[in-house]
């Protein structure tokens, strides 16, 4: 039986408050266990510069919940903003959060948006991801200048997706004409 709005809204607040708790002990993988179907898949397209897709709750924990959400991302969180619901889906309004207050007291951060399907179990069966890939790369060129992007992650996240998205929006461009 398909599960009542109040129960996927249940799910849609225990999935907020799972990502303070993950945010504060630094540990993701749990939620993979917690929250998807053995058989769920999950799909980011990083604007077009990666694709993570992870076909199994394995996959998830191992990607996006592991690899993707571990090394070099101390001090981040992704805290859901908002949500609302339709028919079996949850609809995420979520925040990349860096480290540290901006010297005017708010949050470095960039937005992102899930579309999950939950499954009548309540376990989630499919997610989409997305997020607009160029304003995190300037996101964490602010967290470099005020001093709080780590360097793991500058060199094994950040200045490899700057080189293919680079790559990816060079394709197809004119060579520029010299200039007198």
């Amino acid at each position: 039986m398909p599960l009542s709005a109040q129960q996927l809204a249940a799910r849609a607040e225990a999935l907020q408050a799972a990502f303070v708790e993950a945010a504060r002990r630094n540990e993701w993988a749990w939620i993979a266990d917690e929250f998807y179907a053995p058989d769920c898949e999950y799909l980011c397209e990083y604007a077009g510069t990666m694709r993570v897709f992870a076909k199994n709750r394995d996959e998830i924990r191992a990607t996006h919940y592991g690899r993707d959400m571990m090394v070099g991302w101390e001090g981040w969180s992704f805290p859901i903003e908002r949500y609302t619901t339709h028919g079996n889906q949850i609809i995420t309004h979520w925040w990349n959060r860096g480290p540290g207050l901006r010297p005017d007291g708010s949050h470095y951060q960039t937005p992102g948006v899930s579309f999950i399907t939950v499954g009548d179990d309540g376990l989630f069966s499919y997610q989409l991801d997305l997020f607009d890939l160029a304003h995190q790369m300037k996101l964490c060129d602010e967290l470099e200048a005020a001093g709080l992007l780590s360097t793991t992650l500058k060199a094994n996240w950040v200045i490899p997706t700057k080189r293919r998205l680079i790559a990816q929006l060079s394709l197809g461009l004119p060579a520029e004409e010299a200039r007198p």
